[in-house]
């Protein structure tokens, strides 16, 4: 398995080049955003659904790591030209001024690593808020949920704990992802209306689950689909 740090030197590598040859950045939707409640089953969605559209993935973890690290989000910049350098600039300004954000540094960064990632295009963003940081004309926001009991049982089964300590756990990482989603975009994680496709594990499997989301971004002007 690769290291966050061996994932993010690849990526900036792969951008780079694409910026030497000045690829023109293609109309309609190119990124999908994947919000998910633990235990739902999101994080796999999301690995599946990359390969099945042969797309990067960003989890969680990469995303901190690149917005932790001012380096990290002035290399990311750099790989974009002039013009989509004074665009990614201009929609930060209007996103920050229309709901009225306080960005402190890490928020600053993030929305410059989301942002930049979305001026590439053809990836899967996991979690992070990137559905209430990228244009709309550029995201399909999806969100993962199922009921708590059926999420705590798939947590006790994946880690080898008890129930009990399963339900901490989710209720715990629920907590600390709701309260991230109020800081920094004064917004409610669960709320429907925050996505495009809401899906429940407990009633789709995960392959049926990736089926319904590729034939949903065939019916809208997708980059990668069709």
């Amino acid at each position: 398995m690769k290291t966050v740090t061996r994932i993010i030197e690849d990526q900036i590598h792969l951008y780079q080049i694409a910026h030497s040859e000045r690829k023109e950045e293609k109309p309609g939707i190119s990124v999908v955003t994947l919000s998910r409640e633990p235990g739902s089953g999101g994080r796999i969605i999301a690995a599946r659904l990359a390969e099945k559209l042969g797309i990067d993935i960003f989890h969680q973890e990469v995303i901190h790591e690149m917005a932790e690290s001012a380096h990290v989000s002035e290399q990311l910049l750099e790989t974009l030209d002039e013009k989509g350098l004074s665009t990614l600039e201009d929609w930060i300004s209007s996103l920050v001024n229309k709901h009225y954000l306080w960005p402190d540094l890490y928020l600053q960064h993030l929305m410059k690593v989301i942002g930049t990632i979305g001026k590439h295009g053809r990836a899967v963003i996991v979690g992070r808020g990137a559905n209430f940081i990228l244009p709309p004309e550029k995201r399909f926001r999806l969100r993962i949920v199922a009921p708590q009991a059926w999420r705590i049982n798939n947590v006790a089964k994946e880690y080898d704990i008890s129930a009990e300590d399963a339900k901490r756990r989710v209720m715990r990482t629920e907590s600390d992802r709701r309260a991230f989603i109020r800081k920094y975009f004064n917004a409610e994680i669960a709320d429907p209306t925050n996505y495009d496709l809401v899906i429940n594990t407990a009633v789709l499997a995960v392959d049926d689950a990736v089926k319904v989301i590729s034939s949903a971004l065939g019916l809208v002007e997708c980059v990668f689909v069709g």
